[in-house]
């Protein structure tokens, strides 16, 4: 008998050249926007230049040495931690109820009210932060009537505690009609026949919620923790314009310290080292997480 010889199809150089020139616009950027400003980075944290004098004096790594000692890079990188835990956990929690109580409207109310909760994320950053600032000034109605009517004099930015809470509600206002939007899609993407057959068994409410919904949708809740994880390092906005980083370093991050080194003491080699800390920071906290929350998807079958 004759044994049939399966025929190897050579591969065709052309397929691997439009491959490559597909994916060209995308390795353009990576090196443009990721590669050569992390390279110029690490060149920069071993410098000390000013960014506008022609004399540049390598330090080494005097600048990273510096960093260990500076009170204000201390409390940026326990600031990031103390950030993360609420504004994860509320994200979380705020996106979830959101995105049950959309699930549950009528359909033809539902995309509307999942715009409307949507909306915050869409304003300005400035905008909120200016307006906030004024809601909670000294003489601002709020303040007044809580004075004036309930005896309740506090000095919201000037007190460590109401600025960092502060900080933290006007960050999760903000995302959470965000992060919801993850979540409903990935609620409304449970089969109908799922939740019929929990009904049948009698789970309903609470139960189906614990027992069914999170089980369901535990890949979005890892990208929902991961993003706002990520989120609570870049904060930038909200402490520039309302706190500047005050009172006493309470509400400082990375990202104000860097700015200031930089662009207003001149310090630009001692800039990029800090934003190389933070980048390892960053790093070493999302692998964590990562890790924590695979073992968990492991756990429902994902």
């Amino acid at each position: 008998m004759r044994k049939d010889k399966s025929v190897k199809k050579k591969p065709f150089r052309g397929d691997s050249f439009t491959g490559w020139l597909l994916s060209t616009p995308y390795l353009l950027f990576t090196v443009v926007f990721f590669v050569i400003p992390l390279i110029w980075a690490f060149w920069l944290s071993v410098m000390d230049w000013n960014l506008m004098s022609p004399d540049r004096v390598f330090v080494g790594l005097d600048n990273f040495i510096s960093l260990l000692s500076d009170r204000k890079v201390q409390a940026a990188f326990w600031n990031s931690w103390r950030y993360l835990v609420p504004i994860v956990i509320l994200c979380f929690l705020s996106g979830l109820i959101i995105a049950l109580l959309v699930s549950k409207m009528p359909e033809k109310i539902k995309g509307l009210s999942a715009v409307l909760f949507f909306i915050p994320y869409l304003t300005s950053g400035v905008a909120t932060a200016v307006f906030i600032r004024f809601i909670f000034s000294y003489n601002s109605v709020l303040n007044v009537f809580l004075r004036n009517k309930l005896d309740i004099d506090i000095a919201w930015f000037q007190n460590p505690k109401s600025a960092f809470a502060v900080m933290v509600v006007l960050v999760v206002w903000k995302m959470s009609g965000y992060y919801a939007l993850f979540i409903l899609s990935a609620i409304e993407g449970i089969s109908e026949e799922i939740n019929e057959a929990a009904a049948l068994d009698g789970t309903t409410g609470f139960q189906r919620l614990i027992h069914i919904t999170l089980p369901m949708i535990v890949p979005t809740l890892t990208t929902v923790i991961v993003l706002a994880t990520g989120l609570s390092f870049g904060i930038y906005t909200e402490p520039f314009l309302l706190t500047g980083g005050g009172p006493n370093l309470a509400t400082t991050t990375w990202q104000l310290e860097i700015y200031y080194s930089a662009f207003t003491q001149f310090r630009s080699g001692y800039s990029a080292a800090m934003a190389i800390v933070n980048a390892i920071q960053i790093f070493i906290t999302l692998r964590v997480i990562n890790y924590l929350m695979n073992r968990l998807n492991h756990r429902f079958g994902w």
